[in-house]
């Protein structure tokens, strides 16, 4: 807090704070705003006696959009499309050679990989909007033969609602730019914060309302301990020392000096996450489209929908916890793999006269520093893995009152995102204080 107070003193850090909460504020209205042609005031009856199982199809997603998704507005896509554009163009990375080639150019290549991530991001937002669309036209999207959109609607109408959240998302991918270049933080990570952020006093009463002040007592408990757990592993790290040699250029004396090199323990952050998120989200969102069309109806005894579609709609079986661990890991390998290459570390250490004392320079050093990382990448693959799952198993136990798809503010993600962007945010403004203040001192 005490950073926080200095920061508003200066000039320049207090008017990136205030573009900040300007832009998050037009935000959260945007999510507020119906989209053309949806019936607001069905909808939010219906929200208020949505249970449990037709809730959770869409949580995860509702949850980051703010709970913008389920009452259709402008921005009821969120960010959800640029995040997965943003992965899918970082894993290409690996596959594709041109792209690689990119990531190695600089500001340039960068410029040509943000210009595709935009791409990407149109076309998932045009995708996802259009299937929302469909399943409120069929009165699929908040349970079985329930209205959402206004009678009478057309097939205009419909592509109406389709253009107008494609562009709420494009519009959303433009906030958070802005908030990364010209204010504070990272931009997109500030939005989920804030979408997030809104569902705890609704959902707080919720629990209160439904289970008595025993059980949210308990909750609110459980919640404490699980941002002091999160706070201590994101906060961890493996500082690994490293010894520069001394060398000549010219008549000066470089090198000579020892430093660390740090491995956080949650090296991958909560993109893993993020990313099993969707794709458990993806196979059911395609098959109510399907299965609800006249075309390409399946039957309710096929083997798809008697076992891998009742996994993927019941988040509390053990199918469903199982196999969203397993994905957690899986991408959290992945995704370390393709951001973490020990042998580049290793050359640029050998290259400005660095080495780890006791292993030789160049190919021990990599492979020193991939075991190192392979142990710690475990630990945090375990970790974000327990955590992301600890709502589900609650929900299987009963915890809440049954209120398990409405307490999603309270579950490990949410916790996760938001302690893990509060952290990055203070890390941000004190790097900004500091850099001003000597900037002050220089001059």
């Amino acid at each position: 807090m005490s950073a926080i107070l200095q920061a508003l003193k200066d000039a320049d850090l207090r008017k990136k704070i205030l573009i900040t909460l300007a832009l998050i504020v037009a935000y959260r209205i945007g999510a507020q705003i119906p989209a053309p042609g949806v019936d607001y005031a069905a909808i939010q009856a219906r929200l208020t006696t949505l249970g449990d199982e037709e809730g959770n199809l869409f949580s995860i997603v509702n949850l980051f959009s703010g709970g913008a998704l389920l009452q259709l507005s402008i921005f009821a896509i969120g960010i959800m499309p640029y995040i997965t554009a943003s992965i899918v163009v970082q894993l290409l990375t690996v596959v594709i050679p041109k792209f690689e080639e990119l990531k190695k150019e600089g500001q340039s290549g960068q410029a040509k990989m943000t210009q595709y991530t935009r791409y990407l991001t149109l076309a998932l937002a045009l995708m996802q909007s259009s299937g929302i669309v469909a399943l409120a036209d069929r009165e699929q999207l908040l349970g079985p033969g329930f209205p959402v959109l206004e009678e009478g609607h057309t097939i205009w109408d419909l592509i109406v609602i389709v253009v107008t959240m494609s562009s709420g998302a494009m519009l959303i991918m433009w906030l958070g730019e802005i908030i990364t270049e010209r204010g504070v933080g990272n931009g997109m990570s500030l939005l989920i914060f804030a979408g997030i952020a809104t569902r705890i006093p609704s959902d707080g009463v919720n629990v209160f309302a439904q289970s008595g002040g025993v059980v949210f007592g308990v909750v609110v408990a459980a919640v404490i301990l699980l941002v002091i757990g999160v706070v201590f592993v994101e906060q961890g790290q493996r500082r690994i020392p490293v010894q520069y040699a001394k060398r000549m250029v010219g008549r000066r004396q470089y090198g000579g000096s020892s430093t660390y090199l740090p491995l956080k323990v949650n090296q991958a952050g909560v993109i893993p996450v993020i990313f099993a998120s969707s794709l458990m989200y993806v196979p059911v969102l395609i098959t109510q489209i399907v299965q609800s069309g006249s075309l390409g109806a399946q039957s309710p005894d096929n083997w798809w929908q008697r076992y891998v579609m009742s996994w993927l709609q019941a988040p509390s079986s053990w199918q469903y916890i199982l196999l969203y661990f397993v994905l957690i890991i899986f991408f959290s390998y992945f995704y370390v793999s393709v951001q973490y290459d020990p042998n580049e570390q290793a050359d640029n250490m050998k290259k400005y006269g660095g080495f780890i004392p006791g292993i030789r320079p160049g190919r021990p050093t990599a492979q020193y520093l991939a075991f190192v990382m392979n142990r710690l990448l475990f630990v945090g693959a375990i970790y974000l893995g327990v955590i992301a799952v600890l709502p589900n198993i609650a929900l299987d136990l009963g915890v809440g009152g049954g209120q398990g798809a409405r307490m999603t503010a309270f579950g490990g993600t949410a916790i996760l995102i938001m302690v893990s962007v509060a952290l990055t945010t203070v890390k941000q403004i004190e790097s900004q204080l500091l850099q001003s203040n000597y900037e002050g001192l220089l001059r």
